[in-house]
């Protein structure tokens, strides 16, 4: 019996020890999975000048991939095609920014008249204020100090808005030409990178699971954002229209403004509508011209984002509300206004991506929409209603 007691006691401790053990291991999984997120953090963090410009070729060249591909089927050489569709890109950018270059110079032009307007609204607004005001005043004079002849002043002069932006074109110019430059090269490759791959991957169940991956993403991409712009498109000129029927000056620039801003989701069309309530502000005589003209804009996003979008772009395109948010803000954090163009294509592709791999099935569901993953279940498969061919091995 002593011995049964004492092998049983042995037993036990083993199992302890064991269960330990596997507490540290997982503890020590975590913890190194935390680090990693970090470093990678860090690494987008510190490398985005290179990031970013080579983030938005990959994206833009999975777009126009199968664009190429309809050009390669008609005969047309790859190279052709490339130049032509960088061509048309860049035609396209030139075309914005003279579109929005004689309006931003006229703005700059009246800024003494638009500060000297604003200031106006201002005392306009604080006149209902100034009893704090007064009292403000009075707490200033009793803390300010009597002895102050023998105190040096500091002032910190600030650079303007053009400066800034004189000091920052070269940057963004060069990262401009480099995105346009790496686009051309992979769209000139052709399905270079899908027959790398295809070469590389050991069996024929791996290889052609990863061509309709790529295709796959390749696809859904350039669905979501030819629908994207195109409901963009249609905001700006029902925006515009509707400004130009409302009186506000400028009302095409507001209209290419907001179609800009709608690749922003939810960001995007805050800061339109702060900008539409601040040129009424500026523009109208009676100030409550101002809320009214926001709240047009408002309406019109709300229809938009509720009915248009949803309609439009499919319920197996359409992600998480919470998690769109969270990535933009996170992304707008990181690399700024590129950011947060590039966070929903980002989305799309990791949910595509999701749909074809096992374990990130789960991370699929979460990225969806609420019951989704209910319907792709009814269609039978997993890939948004897409029936993909029989694997084998």
């Amino acid at each position: 019996m002593s011995e049964r007691g004492s092998d049983d006691r042995d037993s036990t401790a083993e199992t302890t020890t064991s269960r330990s053990a596997q507490r540290l291991a997982c503890g020590a999984r975590i913890a190194l999975i935390g680090l990693f997120v970090f470093a990678c953090i860090g690494v987008l963090s510190i490398a985005k000048d290179f990031l970013v410009p080579v983030v938005l070729a990959f994206l833009l060249a999975m777009v126009f991939g199968p664009v190429r591909r309809v050009f390669d089927r008609r005969g047309i050489p790859t190279v052709v095609s490339s130049f032509g569709i960088v061509a048309v890109l860049l035609m396209l950018f030139l075309g914005l920014v003279s579109a929005l270059t004689v309006p931003a110079s006229d703005w700059i032009d009246n800024a003494p008249r638009i500060e000297r307007q604003i200031q106006q609204r201002v005392a306009e607004l604080s006149r209902s204020m100034n009893g704090l005001m007064e009292i403000n005043a009075k707490i200033e004079k009793l803390t300010k100090p009597t002895d102050d002849h023998h105190v040096e002043k500091v002032e910190v002069k600030q650079r303007g808005m053009a400066a800034t932006a004189i000091m920052l074109a070269p940057a963004i110019l060069g990262q401009f030409v480099f995105t346009l430059v790496l686009l051309l090269f992979l769209l000139a490759s052709g399905d270079m990178f899908y027959e790398k791959i295809v070469h590389v991957l050991p069996t024929f169940r791996d290889k052609r699971r990863a061509v309709e991956i790529a295709f796959n993403i390749e696809r859904k991409l350039s669905r979501y954002l030819l629908t994207i712009t195109l409901i963009n498109l249609g905001v700006g000129i029902v925006l515009g229209s509707a400004m130009a029927l409302f009186g506000l000056p400028n009302a095409l620039l507001i209209g290419l403004i907001a179609f800009l801003l709608n690749f922003i989701p939810y960001l995007g069309a805050a800061a339109g509508i702060v900008l539409v309530t601040i040129v009424a502000a500026l523009s109208f005589h009676w100030i409550g011209w101002a809320p009214i003209a926001g709240g047009i804009y408002l309406g019109i996003s709300i229809i938009e984002g509720q009915f248009v979008t949803p309609y439009l772009v499919g319920r197996n395109l359409r992600l998480n509300t919470v998690v769109v948010f969270i990535s933009v803000s996170f992304w707008a954090w990181l690399w700024s206004v590129v950011g947060m163009v590039v966070a929903v294509p980002l989305l799309v592709a990791v949910r595509t991506l999701s749909e074809h791999i096992d374990v990130l099935h789960n991370l699929g569901d979460f990225l969806s929409e609420r019951h989704a993953e209910r319907e792709e279940s009814s269609n039978g498969n997993g890939n948004g209603g897409e029936r993909l061919p029989p694997k084998s091995d």
